[in-house]
């Protein structure tokens, strides 16, 4: 699931003057079309350069959708490769006016995005910190972020491709137990005597107290949930044996 694009430049600019425009800019243009989910955000990045480049547009609105597309993962090999493309079609001087912008965009001085950095472009919820106060209790590294204490704990969590954490059980005496909801990436959760379940962003699994089971990542997949502690009485955790490569390895 990608991270949902919002803008609120036309009401902070036009507000005012022209609400009709700052609407359509913000509400239809970003919060509908940009949105729209048969093509990825990179994708929609390259489209929106190039287009703007075709009419000529080398101002400020380029500067910021040549800055969204790096941040959406568009390599500087990849827009030299679109500038130059494109550039054959709309025009030599064109592609010369924005390799101006893209080159100082994309300079040596940044560094490029890691997996991790291209991972948390396209989720809302942020990755968090190394989960070091867990780590002995997971095979590979995970991240943890605090998105709530109080009323009900809430957790991001978030597994590295082939992560995931020991068996283990949330023990209550009575109420207790987790929710966990998928947000982003692909990956499993398992109940001890049970098949395993896929879980993909929305997938929503309700674990009862008092249950062994194991949740982490895909083997080629980053993955996201977010882990919802019920309260119990006579709460506890437990944790057990970490799960075998062979038993891991038998999941797609």
């Amino acid at each position: 699931m990608e991270k949902k694009i919002t803008q609120t430049a036309g009401r902070d600019q036009l507000g005012e003057f022209a609400p009709l425009f700052a609407h359509l800019n913000d509400d239809v243009l970003f919060g509908e079309v940009w949105n729209e989910e048969a093509i990825d955000l990179k994708t929609k990045c390259i489209v929106t350069v190039v287009s703007l480049m075709a009419s000529g547009v080398t101002d400020s609105s380029l500067g910021y959708h040549l800055q969204n597309a790096k941040k959406n993962g568009v390599s500087k090999e990849e827009i030299a490769a679109i500038i130059t493309h494109a550039a054959m079609y709309v025009g030599w001087p064109k592609g010369w006016a924005v390799f101006r912008m893209a080159k100082e965009i994309w300079n040596d001085a940044t560094p490029a995005l890691t997996e991790k950095d291209r991972y948390q472009n396209g989720i809302f919820f942020p990755i968090g910190e190394p989960n070091d106060a867990y780590a002995k209790y997971f095979v590979g590294q995970s991240y943890l972020a605090p998105l709530s204490l109080t009323q009900m704990p809430v957790f991001n969590v978030t597994f590295e491709p082939g992560c995931r954490n020991n068996w283990h059980i949330h023990h209550a005496k009575s109420g207790g137990g987790q929710m966990l909801i998928c947000v982003g990436g692909r990956g499993w959760y398992r109940e001890e005597g049970k098949d395993a379940v896929e879980m993909a962003p929305g997938t929503v699994v309700n674990i009862p107290a008092n249950v062994k089971h194991w949740h982490g990542a895909a083997k080629d997949s980053w993955f996201s949930h977010l882990a919802f502690e019920i309260p119990g009485e006579e709460t506890s955790a437990e944790w057990c044996e970490p799960v075998s490569d062979e038993a891991y390895g038998e999941l797609k």
